[in-house]
């Protein structure tokens, strides 16, 4: 995608629209024994105990995504934090015990600013399904159908959901810190960390693709506007524009730690590919994001999927369904299936 053609005035209103002062939110199935191995993912997991599951989480998705349009991006950043620390067992959604010497992951520092849309979107999704198939679905695997539903009411691509996923046992926030990837992480950084989890340099730059729609604080760029990698100056790879509009939000600082921005300038509210344009056209809010076109090896992804929808979305059903498997956890002794999705059963 070619560089915006608007003028600076314009493209610093359309910015300042989407710069948003937010407050912030204050915010087990009776198994049988048996000898035989666990199931493996299977698309038709529950077809016979649940058989309703897709329509059930399906009804409370729409609905939130029609009241509150941030469930989106909110819920597939809840999946990609719960995947990435302990893989894919919902046990990002378990509260703190009170009185404990432990924090959950979900009170980790680098969850702090998840949004509690995301989690009333697998609570009441878990809420519904409890009541008609009680004991059977696990939290885990609402959140992975969750997640792709909000990618395609957003306008991304419809894939199928590999379930059978169970609930995990341990949630600790000290795990968290060495599994997320931080704002200001280089490309050495980011596919070590995505290698660790099975996934290649490819799944990087496809997955990153969901900052298609979404916001961040301005914590998370705000060095990029003043003191850019120890340098004292904005970062270079910023558009002027972008860096203008950005600043007048964002002070270096004393500023309002709720202030968010738009990860995609173009079409902040869509699934789209249009965030591939925006990092060609210098327009990435993250250091990270911008530096998958700044490095060669991803570079020409970056390009190839700037410009053809239809291969991002194939791409992007193939890394998730990939991202959605790491982890899992399979049978009693590694797993649960929890009642409450905040809670151990």
């Amino acid at each position: 995608m070619p560089a915006l053609s608007s003028s600076s005035s314009s493209i610093c209103t359309f910015l300042l629209v989407f710069l948003l002062v937010v407050r912030a939110s204050n915010c087990a199935a009776k198994a049988t024994k048996s000898s035989r191995p666990p199931r493996q993912l299977s698309v038709d997991y529950y077809a016979k105990k649940c058989p309703q599951l897709e329509q059930l989480v399906g009804s409370v998705t729409s609905q939130q995504f029609k009241e509150a349009p941030v469930s989106g991006p909110a819920t597939i950043r809840l999946f990609f934090h719960d995947c990435f620390v302990e893989g894919c067992d919902a046990s990002i959604l378990i509260s703190t015990n009170p009185g404990s010497k432990e924090l959950a992951e979900k009170d980790a520092e680098d969850n702090k600013d998840l949004r509690v849309e995301g989690f009333q979107t697998i609570s009441k999704a878990k809420d519904l399904v409890e009541r008609k198939c009680p004991g059977i679905v696990s939290c885990a695997d609402i959140l992975a159908i969750a997640a792709r539903d909000y990618v395609h009411l957003a306008g991304g691509p419809y894939y199928q959901v590999k379930k059978g996923r169970w609930d995990g046992k341990i949630s600790m926030a000290s795990r968290v810190p060495y599994n997320i990837p931080r704002a200001n992480f280089t490309i050495d950084q980011l596919l070590k960390l995505f290698n660790s989890k099975g996934l290649t340099l490819e799944d990087l730059v496809v997955l990153s693709g969901a900052h298609t729609f979404g916001f961040a604080h301005c914590k998370q760029f705000v060095s990029r506007l003043y003191n850019y990698r120890g340098t004292k100056q904005p970062d270079p790879g910023m558009d002027p524009r972008l860096l203008k509009a950005l600043k007048m939000s964002c002070p270096q600082f004393g500023g309002n730690p709720d202030i968010i921005a738009p990860f995609d300038v173009t079409t902040p509210f869509l699934f789209d590919h249009a965030y591939y344009g925006n990092l060609e056209a210098k327009l990435g809010l993250l250091a990270s994001d911008q530096a998958l076109f700044l490095d060669p090896r991803t570079k020409p992804l970056v390009q190839q999927l700037g410009k053809d929808k239809k291969s991002f979305f194939q791409a992007f059903s193939i890394a998730m369904e990939k991202m959605g498997s790491i982890g899992v956890k399979r049978g009693r002794r590694h797993g649960e299936t929890r009642r409450v999705c905040s809670m151990h059963t």
